[in-house]
């Protein structure tokens, strides 16, 4: 008899690990929720050789003779060009959760899918998950061999889905949650189009002053007022100048330095924590990267508690997902919260991240235990004021960028008509005396 290696959770969300002798995997998922344990991972080992060697290995090839060795093959297959662009995969879930709510089979539904795929990489991750469930393997197992494609929430709702028996509902509010989160990304990449227009376009006319009309003004100048002194502002922007035109690859590997000392730094944990706490902070965009964040959180959390996940194992999932550090701390603290069997109120507030709305809100959510259909309409709430805080964003960035633009090339001007104004001065200043 097959032996089944387990990975679960138990009530209080500690990690408990072992292994079942049982006839199959279903049996054995059977077996560990009868524990009170909520499976995460139950994988067969010691496979026969010959089952091993059925699968066809990366490269096509069949292996052979070691099973071991062919078992490797097939868990590495992993597209190699990367992840799948958000909105494909959004396309993909909507369309496999229709065609499963329709009647159709899974292992059908994804063959059909796999068919009519445009995108090379989710093809053949299809392929390969159709391959995985006609095996013998769950569709969340099957997910969980594409971390890069499929990520931890995605495969902890379908497994939740496949242990209720609604995976065509878990589909269908995947689907719900990565349209909505699409859709908020989609308006904030598009407020930021315009600063970031704006910035590109200072930086190409800051190059073409400085690399070739300012040269032209330091030749007219050296022809002028009788061996005096430029002005200072002047005699500055002259030498910045130079320093660009004679140290171009310097200046580009100054500027390359720096750019990759910040990625280098918000890439440690102290770093990160800072930089996602200016985010939070700053003028005209904190607000919107606020609530953004919040939103994600609770709609997150709501999606997966009422998919069937276990509040702790959800909580954890949440906190992986959450893009920024400040709230997965929270997250976090309310986790810890949680496990100890406190509120999930106290934390939030203790984190300062969140308004006193939504933490009134969770705490109503908590005493009539309707926390899942709170998280999703303090969701709603927020995706429309992630809209007004949008508008509010793109109408400060406007003229503030227009005023940046205005300060950099004036900036230029006034300092290329300073020497030009001194001298007209001195030409007039002894005209006026001698008629006196």
């Amino acid at each position: 008899m097959p032996k089944f290696s387990y990975v679960a959770m138990d009530s209080r969300g500690k990690e408990q690990k072992g292994v079942l002798e049982v006839a199959s995997q279903n049996e054995a998922i059977a077996r560990v929720r009868e524990m009170q344990l909520f499976p995460t991972k139950i994988v067969e080992v010691d496979k026969p050789r010959e089952k091993a060697a059925q699968k066809p290995a990366v490269g096509g090839a069949k292996a052979k003779g070691k099973g071991r060795k062919g078992q490797i093959s097939i868990n590495i297959k992993i597209p190699g060009t990367g992840g799948v662009k958000s909105k494909v995969l959004t396309t993909f879930t909507r369309q496999l959760a229709t065609l499963i709510d329709a009647g159709l089979p899974l292992l059908r539904g994804l063959r059909v899918l796999e068919k009519q795929e445009r995108n090379a990489t989710l093809r053949g991750t299809i392929g390969q998950l159709a391959e995985s469930v006609e095996g013998g393997s769950t569709f969340s197992e099957a997910l969980a061999q594409h971390p890069k494609v499929f990520n931890r929430l995605f495969v902890n709702m379908v497994k939740a889905g496949e242990l209720g028996g609604v995976l065509e509902v878990v589909l269908n509010r995947l689907a719900e949650f990565q349209e909505k989160a699409q859709k908020i990304k989609g308006k904030v990449v598009a407020a930021m189009f315009y600063p970031v227009a704006v910035l590109l376009v200072a930086v190409v006319i800051l190059g073409v002053l400085t690399v070739f009309v300012i040269p032209k003004f330091k030749e007219v100048f050296a022809g002028l007022g009788d061996g005096r002194p430029l002005p200072a502002f002047t005699e500055f922007v002259l030498n910045v100048s130079d320093t660009i035109r004679h140290n171009a690859i310097a200046t580009l590997a100054v500027v390359a330095g720096v750019v990759v000392a910040f990625l280098l730094l918000i890439k440690t944990k102290l770093g990160r924590k800072l930089w996602d706490g200016f985010k939070l902070k700053v003028p005209v965009v904190g607000p919107v990267v606020s609530k953004v964040a919040i939103s994600r959180f609770t709609r997150t959390l709501g999606t997966l508690v009422s998919s069937g996940v276990p509040i702790l194992q959800a909580l954890t999932i949440v906190k992986e997902t959450s893009g920024n550090v400040i709230i997965a701390n929270a997250v976090g603290a309310v986790h810890e919260s949680v496990k100890e069997g406190e509120t999930i109120t106290a934390p939030l507030e203790a984190s300062g991240a969140f308004p006193p709305m939504v933490i009134s809100m969770v705490d109503v959510g908590e005493q009539t235990g309707a926390l899942p259909e709170m998280m999703m309409k303090i969701a709603d709430n927020f995706d429309d004021e992630v809209d007004n805080a949008v508008a509010a964003m793109t109408s400060l960035l406007e003229p503030i960028m227009i005023i940046f633009l205005a300060v950099i090339v004036g900036s230029i001007v006034i300092a290329m008509f300073l020497p030009l104004i001194d001298l007209m001065n001195n030409l007039g200043g002894p005209g006026g005396g001698g008629d006196e």
